[in-house]
């Protein structure tokens, strides 16, 4: 097979496999949360007392379920990339929190906690050529170094 002997050639097809697959079940998490409306919003906001963010909670679980949906979305696309992963990490270090102080188990915060994961390591991965970051955003090159 040409793909095991391909010296990662295909890294880009694999990124973009990733970004859609991920980005479209973070947009099955989340829309249910975003149609949720400030009642199911208030719910998960008030997870953010976990990291003393008592305040507005029907703000911080809107913000959580337009992480999940909206930063789904732009990650299918390779869009804002680290923009999005990094609100995607924090969501998810949230919930992880929740599930182990919820007493969940590792079953039930291995999900969130693999995602923090995940989105951690993306952030230095990139989205790879197949990407709309890679296609709107110039990337700055022959700058000059001083020191």
């Amino acid at each position: 097979m040409a793909i095991l002997r391909s010296r990662y050639t295909y890294k880009n097809l694999g990124l973009l496999l990733l970004r859609t697959g991920i980005g479209f079940m973070f947009i099955l998490h989340g829309w249910p949360k975003m149609i949720g409306g400030p009642e199911r919003w208030e719910a998960i906001g008030s997870n953010m007392a976990l990291v003393g963010a008592d305040f507005l909670p029907v703000f911080w679980g809107f913000m959580a379920a337009f992480a999940e949906t909206v930063g789904g979305t732009l990650l299918m696309l390779g869009l804002l990339f680290r923009p999005v992963c990094v609100l995607l990490f924090a969501t998810m270090l949230v919930a992880t929190m929740k599930h182990v102080t919820g007493g969940d188990g590792f079953g039930g915060y291995s999900h969130a906690l693999e995602a923090a994961i995940l989105f951690f390591s993306l952030y230095f991965i990139g989205p790879g050529k197949y990407s709309l970051d890679k296609a709107l955003l110039p990337e700055k090159k022959n700058r000059r170094v001083y020191s």
